[in-house]
């Protein structure tokens, strides 16, 4: 019987099975870095109620829904960097997780610890982290950089809510 032919893989392109593991893996991370922060911040809506909140401020069902489909985004952004084999991708790699310990940080410091001038510093430098992953990630995968511009707009709003609620609380 002769040999079926299988497809080759090469060190550099991960056989099709790891692909998809990588991006599960990427996103358990994403939303284990949610989690974590609705862990450590308790009643996170109760706090942001009781906030004196600019007009411009979103409600707090929002944040939610919009951090949802963010982590998700981030994720396949990292999964298409992570699966593109070149000389860009390990430092594409290095500040997307960066940019999610930053992310990681900023709910228990603005919430559990009410530290809002660290947590607005936080996400000053978390804001210069996703500009810095997506012009590092449009090197490697333009996709990938384009699935981080939603992020980045949300983080800028989230830093200038930030510093208005540091401002007034």
């Amino acid at each position: 019987m002769p040999p079926t032919p299988t497809t080759p893989t090469t060190p550099t392109t991960p056989a099709p099975p790891r692909r998809w593991l990588t991006l599960l893996l990427l996103l358990v991370l994403c939303y284990g870095v949610a989690a974590a922060g609705a862990v450590a911040t308790g009643d996170a809506g109760s706090t942001y109620a009781a906030l004196d909140r600019p007009a411009w401020a979103p409600p707090g069902w929002l944040f939610g829904p919009v951090w949802t489909v963010l982590y998700g985004m981030i994720a396949v952004a990292g999964w298409l960097v992570a699966r593109r084999p070149g000389p860009g991708r390990r430092p594409a790699l290095v500040a997307w997780g960066v940019q999610l310990a930053l992310n990681a940080l900023w709910t228990p410091l603005f919430f559990a610890a009410e530290q809002y001038g660290l947590a607005f510093l936080d996400i000053s430098l978390l804001l210069a982290a996703v500009v810095a992953t997506a012009l590092l990630c449009a090197r490697v995968d333009r996709r990938a950089a384009w699935l981080l511009v939603p992020y980045l707009l949300w983080v800028g709003y989230a830093a200038a809510l930030n510093l208005a609620l540091w401002l007034t609380n």
